[in-house]
């Protein structure tokens, strides 16, 4: 993995944020059942998003990727893959496409993915499936990819799906079940996780046409073998980059403008701006020139964060916590276990290097400040998250930091160096 030396210092200016990773995600599957050609203006191209444009096309999609759209000719899937579509290190890729596999006529299709993909649990899904007529399992019987899928179709009725490690179960049973034979009930049962990423899936259905009852908390009505109309949708800037922009400028006392901000559509993430203002930061949100202004000076409140239904904020709050004039504790955020790494663990084992102090729970973390952010050298894991998070903790450090994982930013924000570059962060690359 490479190395980059962060060295503290101000921000200043305006930023552009990427597009929603989640949002391009589900506009190009559903783009892919839709009864004709569809257009995605603004889409995220980067690794993960790039992972489901080629499962799709695997699966019979004719797709044409632009430089600023993807067009989509539906409707798919069409035919079994000529060979196993490997999903990279993207989790939604994968528990989408599992779902959407079953719909091909005939044929069979396997999924795997990176040694983390590997290690995701799948099980929920493929039990679900089971229980709308899908045949899926997991290779090595222990839920996990690789996991095989016939297609045929499916079949419908009523399907219990655990919502305890991921929303992403629900939604891609959801989607895929727009086109079963029969009406469908998917009934979410447990603990339930993530749920405003449930909302995300639901909006975007509903303007492709779709349609998708929700009589009450954690039930989903899906009439039969709906017509998915082709769309032009253009998708928001992505808030889980944007609060990670916004660490960076807390941390550093500075001040930036995030241009393009729309709080129109659904995100879990929008919860960074209640939380910078729990903090003490300050924050301007003007709708109609969808800008959004954040400045910081100074200390930061700390406190008690219940990330239950945000769980990508973890990395985010946790290094704010650096800058806290007392504890911060952040709870309900199990299942960010079950992400590209084990996020708990290893911001336990990292964030000490910093000087804090850091308590693991199983569901948690308490972090208490140092009195100084101290130089060292963090371990991002191979975690898009956890990198861009640790380089916001090395920008206000009392000297210089090492952060490895740089390669890791193509997953979701590939020009996050350079954008912060623009307003005044400084790197160097130190190896390969």
């Amino acid at each position: 993995m490479t190395s980059i030396k962060v060295t503290p210092g101000k921000l200043q200016g305006e930023l552009r944020i990427p597009p929603s990773k989640s949002y391009t995600h589900r506009a190009v599957i559903l783009a892919s059942i839709a009864d004709g050609t569809s257009t995605i203006k603004n889409p995220l191209l980067g690794r993960d998003t790039m992972a489901s444009i080629r499962a799709c096309q695997a699966l019979g999609v004719k797709i044409e990727v632009g430089a600023n759209t993807v067009e989509i000719k539906g409707p798919g899937p069409n035919t079994a893959p000529r060979n196993i579509i490997d999903v990279e290190n993207s989790g939604t890729t994968l528990r989408f496409m599992t779902a959407i596999s079953a719909l091909i006529p005939s044929g069979h299709t396997v999924l795997t993915g990176d040694s983390s993909i590997r290690k995701r649990p799948m099980q929920p899904l493929l039990d679900a499936l089971a229980q709308v007529g899908v045949t899926c399992w997991s290779t090595q019987l222990t839920g996990t990819a690789p996991i095989v899928v016939s297609g045929g179709g499916i079949r419908g009725g009523v399907a219990n799906i655990d919502g305890s490690i991921s929303s992403q179960f629900a939604s891609s049973l959801i989607v895929s079940c727009l086109r079963a034979h029969g009406k469908t009930e998917v009934h979410l049962i447990g603990d339930s996780v993530s749920r405003p990423y449930i909302d995300a899936t639901l909006e975007i259905t509903k303007r492709f046409g779709g349609s998708v009852e929700n009589p009450r908390t954690g039930t989903f009505l899906i009439p039969a073998n709906q017509n998915i109309s082709p769309t032009n949708i253009e998708i928001p800037a992505d808030l889980s980059s944007a609060a990670l922009i916004s660490a960076c400028t807390v941390m550093t006392d500075s001040q930036v403008t995030f241009k393009g901000i729309d709080l129109t559509l659904p995100q879990a993430d929008v919860r960074i701006i209640e939380i910078l203002k729990c903090l003490g930061v300050q924050i301007e949100f003007d709708a109609a020139r969808t800008k959004l202004v954040v400045t910081n000076d100074g200390a930061l409140n700390g406190g008690t964060f219940d990330l239950h239904d945000c769980p990508d904020l973890t990395p985010v709050i946790a290094v704010l916590a650096l800058r806290g004039t007392r504890v911060t504790r952040i709870s309900r955020i199990e299942h960010t276990r079950f992400k590209e790494t084990d996020r708990i663990s290893i911001l336990a084992q990292e964030l000490p290097k910093t000087g804090a102090k850091v308590t693991e729970y199983p569901d948690g973390l308490k972090i208490q400040p140092p009195s100084s952010i101290q130089p060292c050298e963090l371990d991002a894991h191979d975690d898009h998250r956890l990198f861009m998070a640790f380089c916001a903790a090395a920008m206000a450090a009392s000297a210089p930091c090492i952060i490895r994982g740089l390669e890791t930013i193509d997953v979701s924000y590939p020009s996050f160096i350079n954008d912060l570059a623009s307003i005044g962060a400084t790197f160097e690359v130190m190896n390969k």
